[in-house]
């Protein structure tokens, strides 16, 4: 299942970035006459209401969908990271600060509040990477803090101590770079959830606008078609579901490769 998630993932990260070269159209490339044409030989998943080519939409559309991912994990992970890492290794009343602050935003709902501060953004690209952002970095402050604050204690980081080396170079040289493997693993698994998140958004209006393609934007754009013209809402739906299952299925492989217990079994 590891290799099935991590095949379907660079196959689907080779056709984005390689959607000039493969799209067999341009992203914009509106043909009335053909509107709404079913999957054939000239346009592999049909067209849309204007006669664009939806292969050629999903292709770009990818593009959108997998930067806001990247975005938000980069975000979240650095706020969140050095956060976490400066709380487990400090302690006291500075971890105490920083994890009531971060209970603040875990007490909300991550999707209700994504919800809340797209509302009141201006719908974009850009509105959905910092609504999503905002409710993804205390997660990697919590993960990051527990394992910190375990590596803190431990005898190499006491020796370092003894020998007088300060505080930031034993958080930078030692406890960040031990911190980092839960992480890789958690972002992997998160990158599923933000893609998913990130449509939710665009599906209500709150995200990507025309002329810009996003799966999530092209699934609201066809949901009134799908009796009739399936093909429309389909293809990016399940671009959707297959990028987010092999994201969820990677992270699941990297988790179990990468957990000590496992490898010492």
């Amino acid at each position: 299942m590891t290799r099935l998630g991590a095949a379907l993932l660079a196959i689907v990260v080779v056709a984005v970035l390689f959607a000039p070269w493969l799209a067999p159209y341009p992203l914009n490339d509106v043909q009335p006459l053909d509107s709404l044409k079913p999957p054939d030989g000239t346009h592999w998943f049909g067209t849309d209401q204007v006669g664009r080519d939806i292969f050629s939409q999903v292709l770009y559309g990818g593009r959108t969908s997998l930067s806001i991912a990247v975005a938000v994990l980069a975000i979240s992970a650095v706020v969140g990271v050095t956060l976490g890492v400066v709380a487990g290794y400090a302690g006291g009343w500075v971890r105490d600060v920083i994890m009531r602050v971060t209970d603040v935003f875990l007490a909300f709902p991550a999707l209700l509040l994504s919800l809340a501060l797209a509302v009141v953004l201006e719908p974009s690209v850009t509105t959905v990477i910092v609504a999503i952002a905002v409710t993804w970095w205390p997660w990697y402050t919590r993960l990051s803090a527990s394992v910190a604050a375990s590596i803190a204690t431990r005898p190499y980081i006491d020796a370092a101590r003894c020998l007088g080396v300060p505080a930031p170079l034993i958080v930078v040289r030692h406890v960040l770079p031990n911190s980092l493997t839960p992480v890789l693993v958690q972002l992997s698994l998160d990158a599923g959830g933000v893609i998913l998140t990130a449509a939710a958004l665009s599906y209500l209006g709150l995200g990507a606008q025309e002329p810009t393609a996003e799966w999530g934007l092209m699934v609201e754009q066809g949901q009134s078609l799908f009796t009739t013209n399936w093909w429309v809402v389909t293809f990016p739906g399940l671009a959707i579901l297959v990028t987010a299952f092999a994201f969820n299925v990677l992270g699941e492989g990297l988790r179990g490769a990468l957990d000590p217990r496992r490898v010492l079994r």
